[in-house]
């Protein structure tokens, strides 16, 4: 048994006394109280690295568990907070401006048919990963979870890999929301607007989780209100209610087409389709600061297949339908360019004066909350791998309103990289900076559904039964295989799309060898990065491959006496109408 070191409990209790020994809390002036909140909190401890085996140190899988299942982060996030991050955490520049692309490359019929499948694989994913949070809801989440399931070298691999994803995601959706300003033709330098929208995320994030919290959750208010009132407005638009639309019907899957450059261009929209639904799985690492996971997280997690039916398969299919694919401006300067967004340009066609310039309000809010989700998700990764020993220790600083402050202040520090706008480097700079973070989301989803795949089965093996799950994965093992296998299938076409990538309909085409390597890099660096990450943690510590026997099951388990809650549970829904069991079974 590795022997872990602790600050004594008496000493932790003096540091805390001796801060507000001189006067009360709650009688402290104001000042005096918001400094403290800063200091550590004196309930958090690090566990030093433990001796495994003969020769020398090597990983220790017990304390990185300890760590994660006793972090200090704050329990403030109500059951609203996580549904409407489950609802529209993550709808931004993917759905409102990346479908553009998408519907160009690929046709109407591409578009529905990859973001289709992309969701349903989702869908088994966040049902995955809420069966291990619920159960689990320890800080890191999904790098935890392949930690101790899988190999700490690759829990290391993807905790890294998810941290650098966001920490680049910040600036560039920092970029994105001055770059939507210029849809007005501001004479205000973008460099003005990076310093509003920055200060603004840093001091939303730096309220806390619950500041957090409230934000995303008017936010995604506000972008399911829009995204709701242009399918409204869509139906009415497709049928010739406009005043200066016509009736289209099918009219562009049959002039130009259902489909653009055939099956690679389907290949492409997946790659797309992914970038476009990532941080759904946002949810599972706020499972961690969640006052009650067993209650709100099941209804979250099952809110995410409305998510995809309502928001991304409905609305393009009216996309698809309103605008063609042929259509010029789809072709933006960047990922982030409004003009680009079919959503805009649907409504720009109908002549509607300045609905236009609402949506791209609406599309600017939805690159802000990216950005805000980007601060919260690296700044509790990086906290989450630091109090695992994976990264380094001044990181797990969380102060005592349970704000990983250091790790908050690393993400802020990449913000501002967000000044490149101003300068005429900005495009090859963040081309390779997303190219570092372009795959990071389809290898976390296939780790979420191998780590529940090896959690099953190590639940097994260790003698339990699927009853004492607090909330079982509506879509099984059978889904996380899906799952695993869909994402791998992704990486495999986004190697062929990278590798000989589609013909730009407009300009010289990509020809000659350095041409293609340039392509190949933008579009597939994250995974020799992943790779070189796992290789040489492995060859390091010489970290083990976790054996199911060997598996901690226990540690981070929330106290729950399950079997009472069950049966109460059974009890209330044997007097439920039929309407409202169907209702709970899908919400």
């Amino acid at each position: 048994m590795v022997k872990s070191t602790f600050e004594s409990s008496t000493s932790s209790s003096d540091d805390a006394g001796a801060i507000f020994e001189e006067k009360p809390a709650h009688e402290a002036p104001l000042a005096k109280r918001a400094w403290d909140s800063f200091r550590r909190n004196p309930n958090f401890h690090i566990t030093q690295k433990g001796q495994v085996g003969a020769n020398g140190q090597v990983f220790d899988v017990e304390s990185a568990a300890q760590n994660t299942a006793e972090s200090p982060l704050a329990r403030k996030l109500k059951g609203r907070h996580l549904q409407m991050i489950a609802i529209g955490g993550s709808i931004g520049t993917g759905l409102f401006v990346g479908s553009g692309k998408a519907l160009q490359q690929g046709g109407p019929a591409s578009l529905l048919i990859a973001f289709s499948l992309i969701g349903g694989m989702l869908f088994c994913t966040v049902q995955a990963l809420g069966e291990m949070a619920v159960l689990l809801p320890v800080a890191g989440s999904f790098s935890a979870y392949s930690t101790r399931f899988l190999d700490p070298a690759w829990g290391f691999a993807m905790g890294w890999n998810y941290a650098v994803q966001w920490l680049i995601v910040l600036p560039l959706e920092i970029v994105a929301a001055a770059i939507t300003i210029e849809y007005w033709d501001s004479p205000i330098s973008p460099a003005v607007w990076v310093t509003i929208f920055l200060l603004g995320i840093i001091s939303i994030n730096l309220v806390g989780v619950r500041g957090y919290g409230e934000a995303e959750f008017v936010f995604s208010i506000i972008k399911v209100i829009a995204v709701i009132g242009f399918i409204i407005l869509g139906i009415i638009l497709n049928v010739g209610g406009g005043s200066n639309t016509e009736y289209l019907g099918g009219r562009y899957w049959d002039t130009p087409g259902a489909f653009a450059n055939g099956f690679k261009g389907l290949c492409s929209v997946f790659v797309i389709a992914a970038f476009a639904f990532a941080g759904t799985e946002l949810v599972g690492l706020a499972a961690a600061e969640t006052s009650n996971p067993r209650k709100s997280l099941p209804t979250a997690v099952k809110q995410v297949f409305w998510r995809i039916c309502l928001f991304y398969i409905v609305s393009l299919t009216l996309v698809g339908l309103l605008v063609p694919y042929t259509d010029p401006r789809l072709i933006g300067q960047s990922s982030s360019d409004a003009k680009a967004s079919p959503f805009v340009i649907a409504i720009k066609n109908a002549g509607i004066i300045g609905l236009d310039s609402v949506m791209n309000v609406v599309i600017m809010i939805s690159v802000l909350s990216v950005g805000n989700s980007a601060v919260y998700g690296s700044s509790r990764t990086l906290a989450a791998l630091a109090e695992q020993g994976q990264a380094p220790k001044f990181l797990a600083y969380i102060d005592r309103k349970g704000r990983p402050l250091k790790a908050i202040g690393v993400a802020a520090a990449f913000g501002f990289l967000a000044y490149v706008a101003a300068s005429n480097k900005e495009t090859d700079v963040f081309t390779w900076l997303q190219a570092l973070s372009g795959l990071s989301s389809i290898f976390t989803w296939g780790s979420i559904c191998l780590a529940h795949i090896r959690f099953r089965r190590a639940w097994a093996v260790q003698g339990h039964s699927l009853n004492e799950l607090a909330f079982r994965s509506q879509a099984g093992v059978l889904g996380s295989w899906m799952g695993f296998i869909f994402n791998v299938l992704v990486l495999i076409a986004q190697f062929w799309t990278g590798f000989a990538p589609i013909k730009p309909p407009y300009g010289p085409p990509r020809s000659g060898t350095l041409a293609r390597l340039r392509s190949f890099f933008q579009a597939y660096l994250a995974a020799p990065v992943v790779l070189a990450c796992y290789v040489g943690y492995k060859f390091i510590y010489r970290t083990p491959i976790m054996r199911c026997k060997d598996m901690d099951l226990k540690t981070g388990l929330r106290d729950l006496n399950l079997a009472e809650l069950l049966a109460d549970e059974e009890l209330e829904k044997a007097s439920w109408p039929k309407w409202k069991k169907a209702y709970k079974f899908l919400c």
